[in-house]
């Protein structure tokens, strides 16, 4: 039985307002630099799209003159971005980007979505853009995109770690990004999570977030290439990933539990077998929201790392959504290889409950480890491990299950409803089957009404089929919920937009903004069922079985997770929609 390592680092970037290199960005933290700055509601500024009825905000945006520089003919601002931090990270090693064993991951909230109006948005959808973007870079392989709200990034690390760990490919390149839009501005404040001035993260004056710009890159490679291609010529102190988990809360989309049950379940999975003592640093998710805070700041406390140095980041990029889990895991894999965690900037007092150890100044850090912590809507959390003196991983640790069980299936298009194989009477057609369903089959849960269209047609998809299980069973906590579609949530991204138009009607709806995130599918049926387990969303630009069959395999390398509800949920309109979900064991 082989061996595998621990995938290695080989190259990374961050691309930001601050500099276009991890060298520049880094610099410019250590010497307490800032890209925030505040920008007017009411102005004109064409690329955020502000107008009236806005409020003013603090974010990190690239200028005018870097935006010019920046842009790339035939592609959009944010596929630039990905392009140009992509390109710039291949600078540092040698990699065949065309071998069928290298795959483009690229993780996003919203990408492209101040296209959204545009005729040919089909084209410029997550999955799409990233088919772009991979035939540009000369990637042969069909790229997988990363949904999974704020814990995007780091999601994308996980499932590119385990995908490594399980043999399917050599070579993962992982990229982050997201562009500031008045769609992602007018969402947060709907939800009053944005602050008119800096960011204070865990601060007892904190008044809420800064969005944030930016794209990083993250390039991972198995312990098989290293040593043969000779990677580790360019690794500094190589580092890897060793362990990642993703866990929900089960408790609300848009608040984060009290308890931190999910982010706490996370950490303990990734730092089960270490001594909390050792770890340099543990890097928070830090938004400066007033409940994600106290909730990181009790689940720290609850694992057992109120001692170790703790930072966030926000006070120097803001919240960058799909990026930030990659880039803030840079940012802490260079600082505790300098042996300084950089200060908590807009930090002076502690206005969480839970014990932790922040500075507004730098830390010095010593050993060879660190934690990094996230957490995002639709009750989802993550954390990572990563050290530069790995241990060797033993043959258990990287076998993925080659035999997974089929126990139930259900499928649901605008005129066929199958469960099991077997036709269901329905009545009625189009998006109105999602009703009748409910009505007849499920009822006792109102809160349905109150969903979007996808995660309604996910959620009664998976009504149907976890009523063909035997009841003797029993509640299963540990069922992971992992799906995959096409059009991400554009019936809702259409949905919001409608509540944002300019002038007297502009009235952003906070509940359609919630919706435009696909993996509050996810997060709906795990508060549905009280499924603690991993829930994610991968968005692709066909229905790729092969591709599919790959990330549901090492899912289960997450040696918590037995069964998972998984499957194809797709609403692009009422007239066009398709669910096939099922449940897999092993």
């Amino acid at each position: 039985m082989t061996t595998r390592h621990f995938p290695y680092i080989i190259a990374d970037n961050v691309l930001s307002p601050l500099g276009s290199t991890t060298a520049a960005n880094y610099e410019a933290v250590r010497a307490g630099r800032s890209s925030l700055a505040r920008y007017a509601g009411r102005s004109k500024r064409p690329r955020v799209g502000t107008s009236a009825g806005m409020d003013d905000f603090v974010a990190s945006c690239f200028s005018e003159a870097q935006r010019q520089a920046l842009m790339v003919d035939g592609l959009t601002w944010f596929e630039s971005l990905v392009y140009h931090s992509v390109s710039e990270t291949l600078t540092h090693c040698t990699i065949d980007v065309a071998s069928r064993r290298t795959l483009l991951v690229i993780s996003t909230t919203k990408a492209n979505i101040e296209h959204l109006s545009s005729p040919d948005y089909e084209r410029l959808q997550p999955a799409e853009s990233a088919k772009r973007i991979a035939t540009l870079l000369g990637v042969t392989t069909p790229p997988l995109v990363v949904c999974n709200a704020c814990i995007s990034g780091v999601a994308a690390l996980v499932t590119a770690q385990r995908l490594l760990m399980a043999g399917l490919y050599d070579t993962i390149i992982v990229t982050g990004c997201d562009i500031i839009s008045h769609f992602i501005v007018s969402g947060f404040q709907s939800l009053k999570a944005l602050s008119p001035e800096p960011c204070r993260p865990f601060d007892i004056d904190r008044i809420g977030m800064n969005l944030g710009e930016a794209a990083a890159t993250i390039i991972l490679t198995n312990g098989e290439g290293l040593r043969v291609n000779g990677y580790w010529l360019l690794v500094s102190d190589q580092w890897s990933m060793v362990s990642g988990a993703i866990r929900n809360d089960a408790y609300h989309t848009s608040s984060p539990s009290p308890k931190g049950d999910g982010c706490a379940s996370a950490i303990r999975y990734v730092i089960d077998g270490t001594d909390p003592r050792s770890l340099s640093a543990v890097n928070a998710h830090g938004t400066a929201t007033l409940f994600n805070d106290q909730m990181e700041s009790v689940a720290l406390a609850a694992t057992g790392l109120s001692q170790t140095p703790t930072n966030s980041l926000k006070g120097y990029f803001g919240h960058t959504l799909g990026a930030s889990g990659i880039l803030e895991t840079i940012i802490t894999m260079h600082s505790v290889a300098s042996g300084e965690l950089p200060a908590t900037r807009g930090f002076s007092e502690s206005g969480v409950s839970g014990k932790m150890t922040l500075s507004a100044s730098p830390m010095a850090v010593s050993g060879h480890s660190f934690v990094k912590v996230i957490s995002g809507f639709g009750g989802c959390n993550a954390a990572l491990y990563c050290t530069n003196t790995p241990p060797t991983p033993s043959p258990t640790e990287n076998v993925a299950p080659t035999t997974l069980r089929i126990m139930h299936s259900v499928e649901i298009t605008p005129s066929r409803v199958t469960i099991d194989g077997r036709e269901c009477p329905i009545e009625g057609e189009g998006a109105d089957i999602l009703t009748w369903i409910y009505k007849n089959h499920i009822g006792s849960y109102p809160k349905f009404y109150k969903m979007d269209r996808l995660s309604q047609l996910g959620f009664v998809a998976s009504e149907l089929l976890l009523a063909q299980e035997d009841p003797r069973k029993g509640p299963c906590t540990d069922r992971a919920v992992v799906l995959f579609n096409h059009s991400s949530s554009v019936c809702a991204d259409r949905a919001f937009a409608q509540t944002i138009v300019p002038g007297e009607d502009y009235y952003p709806s906070p509940s359609l903004f919630v919706g435009t995130l696909p993996n509050i599918v996810c997060g709906e049926i795990a508060i549905r069922h009280g499924y603690h387990s991993e829930t994610s969303f991968y968005i692709m630009s066909e229905k790729d079985e092969s591709m599919i069959n790959k990330v549901i395999q090492s899912t289960f390398l997450d040696k918590t997770v037995h069964s998972m509800v998984t499957g194809w949920v797709d609403y692009q309109d009422d007239e066009n929609f398709e669910a096939k979900v099922m449940i897999i064991e092993h």
